[in-house]
């Protein structure tokens, strides 16, 4: 448990201890006065000798400490409400993850699409992004020869669009790498897949239903990891593809390094991909489309560390320890002092 305010704890515990020594002292003063009056049971006729006078005297100690403990025990519980404890609790969460990959290219930057491809695949995501539900964590990965993930899968829509406007780059296109990039973000571990005619097994990576690639290129892929091995290691774990063609088949062109490339959209790339991970594929342009594509998302139930303010529940155990005090004074001894 944490305090915001740590020095009303040294109030609490020295205003407590002043208090108590102070009715103690008040009580002996108190005690020594009856007994000087013989007042306090043990001069001639008192009680305070016999077995039921014992009895009598125990319940009358009773009477007379309770109400002021339940007084005093309120004091401390107050003073730790005004230091505003809170405490970290774990609340179970219902959530899937869905993990935005950018293509990043050089070719993203022809304009097929107003004003250029890779405005158009950001505005797609930044829709996308907004119609989704609470319970989808969402992460981005950028690539072009290679892949980095930008933003690990977050609830906060504020940190995944951020990262949207982020994207950006030059280079070729890996299309495997991007799907190995986005695996290594839902399994938390580095994933590849066996390189040239290898015999070694693809690695296990576990179970993934509740996870969902949206991948936003235009097709052309230009080397790097095998596409379609990467895509079968998703679709055993379990990982959906949606991919998003962003561009026209008629395409357009892009300068670099002062040299006019064409360029066009590869659909049937993309739809292989998609068709082998049981996803599906979409234009940039189809905003509802796209978004309706975490329905098939299977939800996992997770557990989130969150603060809890306690001010509440402190204070209103003070103000029952209180009451009862005031109770049991008025009942016993006729008034609140």
């Amino acid at each position: 448990m944490t305090v915001s305010y740590p020095a009303v704890l040294v109030i609490a515990v020295l205003g407590t201890g002043v208090t108590v020594v102070a009715y103690v002292r008040l009580q002996r003063r108190r005690t020594a006065a009856l007994a000087a009056a013989g007042l306090d049971g043990s001069g001639p006729g008192g009680s305070g000798r016999g077995g039921s006078g014992r009895r009598s005297s125990g319940g009358g100690a009773v009477r007379r400490h309770l109400p002021y403990a339940l007084l005093l025990a309120a004091l401390p519980l107050l003073l730790v409400g005004l230091a505003r404890p809170e405490a970290t609790v774990t609340v179970p969460r219902i959530a899937g993850t869905v993990v935005l990959v950018f293509d990043a290219s050089n070719s993203m930057q022809a304009d097929d699409l107003e004003p250029t491809r890779h405005a158009a695949e950001q505005e797609a995501a930044t829709s996308f992004v907004e119609d989704q539900p609470d319970s989808v964590d969402i992460g981005v990965v950028v690539f072009g020869d290679q892949a980095l993930m930008t933003q690990e899968p977050t609830d906060d829509r504020n940190l995944a669009l951020a990262a949207i406007k982020r994207v950006g780059g030059t280079g070729g296109t890996s299309l495997g790498q991007a799907i190995l990039a986005s695996l290594s973000t839902i399994t938390g571990k580095p994933v590849n897949v066996p390189e040239g005619n290898t015999a070694a097994p693809a690695p296990d990576l576990g179970y993934w239903p509740s996870a969902t690639i949206v991948l936003f290129s235009d097709g052309e892929n230009t080397g790097g990891a095998d596409v379609q091995a990467a895509a079968d290691l998703a679709a055993t774990a379990g990982v959906r593809i949606q991919t998003v063609g962003v561009g026209t088949a008629q395409g357009g062109t892009v300068e670099v390094d002062g040299y006019q490339l064409a360029t066009a959209l590869d659909e049937q790339q993309l739809e292989s991909i998609a068709k082998t991970t049981g996803g599906s594929y979409h234009r940039a342009e189809d905003t509802d489309g796209l978004a309706e594509t975490t329905r098939s998302i299977d939800l996992r139930l997770t557990s989130k560390e969150e603060p809890l303010e306690l001010t509440a529940p402190v204070a209103a155990a003070a103000l029952v320890l209180l009451v009862a005090g005031a109770l049991l004074m008025t009942r016993w001894h006729g008034r609140i002092v």
